[in-house]
């Protein structure tokens, strides 16, 4: 349905014919949403697409681009609703990533084809035009962390899998339902198997900023020197790097400038109140350190047990835009990620 929207609003202002000629198909290994064939003046221009329901900030935007790259390459468009002027303008300058939107705007790249389409408003979309499914509630998202983190744990009874992804009991039946009618897994009791995992950690990538992490009650502090954080010891503490700093720790190939702590809930202000003792740290609004709750409850990573997991270190790179963070971010996919995926 937003495809097809999207074509007609591309007909609409600019007069190129677009047609679907596959749907759900596949691209090394892995699968696209759709390819169109774009069609001016009877010059055919094939492009594989990725729709996305709703993308409303650059953490999202970041996460999409890094998918569709890796997906499609540069002939990936991104069809969604709606693109604001700010975010179609980041595609277009920055990202260098295709797209076209419901409203009619539109940015498309190809030799012989230059499209761009800006200003339109966003349209009254209707109520069911992008429903919320179970495995994007905050619990869900805790659950497909673990099964990408653990694939040990697919098959474990449903208490250990909520136990291990700190979530309600009740919601991985439902979560686990929903990775199966996506096709994401196969099989019943004791035999589930992940289907495309790689996809699937993109697409956890992207809704992990706009709708998990904000509910994790972040605080950000400012410190009397910038790199306090060398002699902090975070070990046995509750207490695990994220973002910049553990990347650096994961790969010797970035200098931070941000910190960003994840700790234990029930020990997150006798953690706050020694740090700030002890690191002189004090609450500022605008602060370069981010302190959040730790939202899983399985052990992390013995080789770096003062480190978040590594899709988290991932992610939270990924959402920042940082050229040099996204740099690092394939460092941390190829040497932390890529292998744990490739055995779910």
């Amino acid at each position: 349905r937003i495809l097809e929207e999207a074509i007609a609003a591309l007909d609409k202002n600019t007069g190129l014919k677009a047609t679907v000629v596959d749907r759900e198909t596949a691209a090394a290994g892995r699968r696209l949403d759709a390819r169109i064939e774009i069609d001016d003046d009877g010059k055919r221009f094939p492009l594989p697409v990725e729709i996305k329901a709703r993308i409303d900030r650059e953490a999202a935007l970041g996460a999409v681009h890094r998918q569709i790259r890796g997906l499609l390459g540069e002939q990936g468009v991104l069809v969604t609703p709606y693109l604001a002027p700010k975010l179609a303008d980041h595609c277009r300058r920055d990202l260098k990533l295709q797209f076209i939107d419901t409203a009619g705007n539109a940015y498309l790249r190809q030799p012989g084809l230059h499209v761009l389409v800006t200003g339109q408003r966003r349209t009254a979309l209707p109520a069911d035009y992008a429903p919320t499914h179970a495995a994007g509630t905050t619990t869900a998202l805790r659950i497909i962390f673990l099964l990408l983190c653990r694939p040990d744990l697919l098959n474990a009874p449903y208490r250990e899998i909520a136990a291990a992804a700190g979530g309600a009991l009740g919601a991985v039946g439902p979560a686990l339902q929903t990775l199966t009618d996506r096709q994401y897994l196969i099989g019943g009791p004791g035999k589930r198997h992940l289907v495309e995992p790689a996809k699937l950690f993109d697409e956890w990538v992207m809704n992990y900023p706009t709708r998990l992490r904000p509910k994790l009650k972040a605080r950000r502090f400012t410190a009397a020197t910038q790199d306090w954080w060398k002699g902090a010891d975070l070990n046995d503490t509750g207490a695990f790097w994220g973002a910049e700093v553990a990347a650096d720790k994961l790969t010797n190939h970035l200098k931070p400038v941000t910190c960003t702590l994840y700790v234990r809930p029930n020990i997150t202000k006798q953690f706050i109140a020694t740090a700030a003792e002890r690191y002189r740290l004090r609450a500022d609004l605008k602060g370069n350190i981010e302190i959040l709750e730790a939202f899983w409850k399985f052990p992390t990573d013995p080789r770096w047990p003062d480190v978040v997991p590594a899709p988290l270190v991932y992610a939270d790179l990924v959402a920042t835009l940082d050229p040099r963070n996204l740099e690092v971010a394939e460092l941390v996919r190829t040497q932390y990620i890529e292998n744990t995926l490739r055995k779910v």
